[in-house]
């Protein structure tokens, strides 16, 4: 996902992510990155990092680098004590929106799929409702939401079997517990290859 229309140099992390922006004034075959902070309620950090943008299908885990758990853990506990409804645009409202660009493989009056560039399988994408309207994570779903919740759930399953026919999961991390580091209700699909059990 080439995020368009930032500037700063500064970084931070949302979904324990480093978002890597171009400058709107650079072409698409320019290599000259730029890293952005998206809004105060995300923790900055200067470390390696997992971030969303384009990429392709195939992509495996196998060429990225990945935060090591006690990182991963860290940054959830920081954005657990931000989250709130009312908080500034997460990088999922900038992506609903259009303002930044990503590797959409659907989308719905509803919701929105679209892959992770640093995928932990050969397949992972992620589904999100594309009205938050409280749902910051799933232990805050509404009884109004049932209908939404049955949809995100179908969407990742349509999608998954379309993309790994032999078995996916489907992971929603809850809270700081659950290492969730952005407040927006998002699906993690993730297929591919054989997963192994139990999850961290």
């Amino acid at each position: 996902m080439h995020i368009r229309g930032i500037t700063s140099n500064a970084r931070i992390f949302s979904c324990a992510a480093l978002l890597v922006a171009r400058s709107p004034s650079s072409s698409s075959s320019s290599s000259a990155f730029k890293t952005t902070p998206l809004a105060a309620a995300f923790a900055f950090h200067n470390n390696k990092s997992h971030y969303y943008s384009k990429t392709t299908a195939t992509a495996t885990a196998t060429t990225t680098t990945s935060l090591n758990m006690s990182d991963e853990v860290k940054k959830a506990q920081e954005a657990a004590e931000l989250a709130a409804d009312g908080s500034p645009p997460t990088i999922f409202d900038n992506i609903i929106s259009g303002k930044w660009d990503s590797d959409k493989i659907h989308e719905d009056d509803l919701c929105l799929a679209f892959r992770d560039i640093t995928p932990q399988a050969p397949v992972h994408f992620l589904v999100i409702p594309k009205n938050r309207d409280g749902l910051t994570q799933l232990s805050k779903a509404r009884e109004d939401q049932k209908e939404l919740l049955g949809h995100l759930m179908y969407v990742a399953q349509m999608l998954g079997q379309k993309e790994c026919p032999d078995g996916f999961r489907v992971t929603v991390n809850d809270g700081k517990d659950g290492a969730q580091s952005v407040y927006h209700l998002h699906l993690h699909v993730m297929g591919g290859r054989q997963m192994a059990w139990p999850p961290g």
